[in-house]
């Protein structure tokens, strides 16, 4: 399990307690290489999260997510798994479903883990959480609304606010004035506050947010932030702005 435990890396901290840890009991025994991972809670800041931490929330959301509609498509199964092989390793991916599955096969209790991950993770690590489970969800390019009504569960859980929500959502589900809805503005705002919307969120959706994840994780922050600056794009071509 050195694959999977190099991935987690950093110590899986919260984690390890509370409705998260009751579903990922398995992971420590013959799961998971113990001399590999640190398993201690982590304790230098209550809001700092841990590459570990992360990707073991990530994979209950997602299993949360793929069980919302009663059944699990093989194209979900297949963008998970080709999404951690992008980041992480043909070894890794494959460890990585092999503990997804089995999480699909558990009662999760979205609020409760939602909860847990709200009151332990910062706020940008939760923004890329919620990316990455859009992303999951319109796996199969279908719009399933069992499962983006969990999502939007799972957001508010989070304490993600409204509008981060739709900015999000717009990214992959375009609405009318989806650009002005990701930059988080009406269409009647004024050019200035434009720019500045767009320097808020730019700002918001750096790839530097998620730093403290290590590289792989920056890595699939980049599309977050590449929609805000195709948005804006997009508005200025509409304007002739500047």
């Amino acid at each position: 399990m050195g694959g999977f435990g190099k991935w987690l890396g950093g110590g899986l901290g919260f984690v390890m307690g509370g409705p998260i840890g009751a579903l990922l009991g398995f992971l420590v025994g013959s799961m998971v290489d113990s001399t590999s991972i640190n398993t201690s809670t982590y304790t230098s800041s209550p809001r700092t999260t841990t590459p570990g931490a992360f990707g073991v929330s990530l994979m209950v959301l997602i299993a949360a997510v793929m069980k919302a509609d009663g059944k699990v498509l093989r194209a979900e199964l297949d963008y998970v798994k080709q999404f951690f092989v992008r980041q992480f390793g043909k070894e890794s991916a494959l460890e990585a479903t092999r503990i997804l599955k089995d999480l699909l096969d558990q009662d999760i209790k979205v609020r409760e883990v939602s909860e847990q991950i709200s009151r332990n993770m910062d706020y940008s690590s939760r923004l890329q959480l919620l990316h990455l489970l859009f992303g999951v969800s319109l796996a199969d390019g279908a719009v399933n609304k069992s499962e983006l009504g969990v999502i939007e569960k799972i957001s508010g859980y989070l304490g993600i606010t409204s509008s981060d929500f739709t900015s999000i959502r717009n990214m992959f589900v375009p609405e009318t004035d989806s650009s002005y809805k990701i930059l988080e503005i009406e269409r009647t705002a004024g050019n200035e506050e434009v720019k500045k919307a767009y320097r808020r969120m730019a700002m918001k959706y750096h790839p530097d947010k998620v730093s403290h994840l290590g590289e792989d994780y920056k890595k699939a922050a980049d599309e977050k932030f590449r929609k805000v600056n195709e948005a804006y794009e997009k508005i200025k071509k509409e304007r002739n702005m500047p």
